[in-house]
């Protein structure tokens, strides 16, 4: 005799993606900022640029390296180019900037100073 579990769904438990390197959780309902994060200078741990390689994409990170150098921020502006990270991202337009883990922004090349004002209205 076998038994169905017919009408209820399986539920799935994920586990949040590391922050950063100190493994701070990542969810909707926490703020931008991880204080548990020593390596973080004024609660940034890391800056993503995501995008698919292209020339919009590309200028993104170079102003978002830009605006960290400016801001005198010791943060390492990585840039991802694997869609399948991308994906994780729940991003539908690229490129877009990430701030510790967080999509700030997407499908808009912001100059360097526009990434400084936004990193200024997050609270950085």
């Amino acid at each position: 005799m076998a038994l169905f579990n017919f009408g209820k769904k399986r539920e799935e438990k994920k586990t949040p993606a590391p922050a950063c390197s100190c493994g701070c959780p990542t969810s909707e309902t926490e703020k931008i900022t991880n204080d548990c994060c020593p390596e973080a200078k004024d609660g940034i741990c890391c800056i993503k640029v995501l995008g698919a390689g292209c020339k919009s994409c590309h200028e993104l990170y170079e102003n978002a390296k830009q605006a960290v150098s400016d801001m005198r921020l010791s943060v390492e502006v990585e840039y991802i180019t694997d869609m399948q990270k991308v994906m994780e991202y729940g991003v539908m337009s690229m490129p877009a900037l990430v701030v510790n883990e967080k999509v700030v922004s997407m499908g808009k090349v912001l100059k360097a100073a526009d990434v400084v004002a936004l990193l200024h209205k997050l609270g950085f």
